[in-house]
């Protein structure tokens, strides 16, 4: 059981078949505990698998509807998405890791019966641990593997989605009924995932002031707090 993130990472990469090598896949997570560990993993294993592009939020960081955005905009063939949803996160508390399909969505029954299927036969993974990547700097990093390009985005985890929100609702005439109607927003993001966007959208996208948005800075345990609800961005 030492090996399971590496051992569920290279199950779900082999249910991919013959669209692993050369794939394109996006990564992030929701802030949590073990997601920057798990992120490197990944890399690394992806990397020995011929995964030819990967997408990943700096510092690994992406909210759930970020990385669902960023498969459909590049047509990704999927992606890592490193959460437990709305479980508690902390070292003695949850982690997740999911994978989404090349429409945006969560895999269907039938790629996660593969996964499942692969990890009961599983007696290896791919990995290149001496690969460095620093994920918390944005910029783009070339690698050559046994002959095999691997190109590596990390990207403003905030832009894509943001884009995605104006395209939806017209900021500007929200941004204009705030300043006209003193209209007031209080955003609790309760150290989650919300944080960066809700800064993102409500202070630097429609002018709120500072004291609209608390709780924003993201946090392994997310505060600690019992009882309180992760949410999802």
């Amino acid at each position: 059981m030492g090996n399971y993130t590496e051992n569920f990472i290279q199950s779900s990469l082999w249910a991919l078949g013959s669209e692993l090598a050369g794939a394109t896949l996006v990564v992030g997570g929701d802030g949590r505990f073990f997601m920057d560990t798990c992120t490197d993993i990944i890399i690394k294993i992806s990397a020995a698998n011929k995964v030819s592009k990967l997408i990943v939020g700096k510092g690994g960081f992406l909210s759930t509807p970020a990385v669902s955005n960023l498969i459909r905009k590049h047509k990704t063939t999927g992606g890592f998405i490193l959460t437990a949803s709305h479980n508690p996160g902390g070292p003695d508390a949850d982690f997740g890791l999911k994978f989404n399909c090349a429409n945006g969505g969560p895999a269907p029954d039938a790629f996660t019966s593969k996964i499942f299927e692969n990890t009961k036969t599983i007696n290896k993974y791919l990995i290149c641990p001496d690969l460095q990547c620093d994920f918390n700097t944005i910029g783009t990093y070339e690698y050559m593997v046994e002959g095999n390009p691997l190109t590596v985005e990390v990207i403003d985890p905030t832009t894509d989605y943001v884009e995605l929100m104006k395209s939806i609702f017209d900021f500007g005439q929200i941004k204009q009924m705030i300043k006209e109607k003193n209209f007031k927003i209080l955003m609790n993001s309760l150290h989650g995932a919300t944080g960066p966007y809700a800064e993102k959208i409500f202070l630097e996208e429609l002018g709120c002031d500072k004291s609209s948005c608390i709780k924003t800075n993201v946090l392994p345990d997310f505060g600690g707090v019992v009882g309180a609800r992760h949410t999802r961005g």
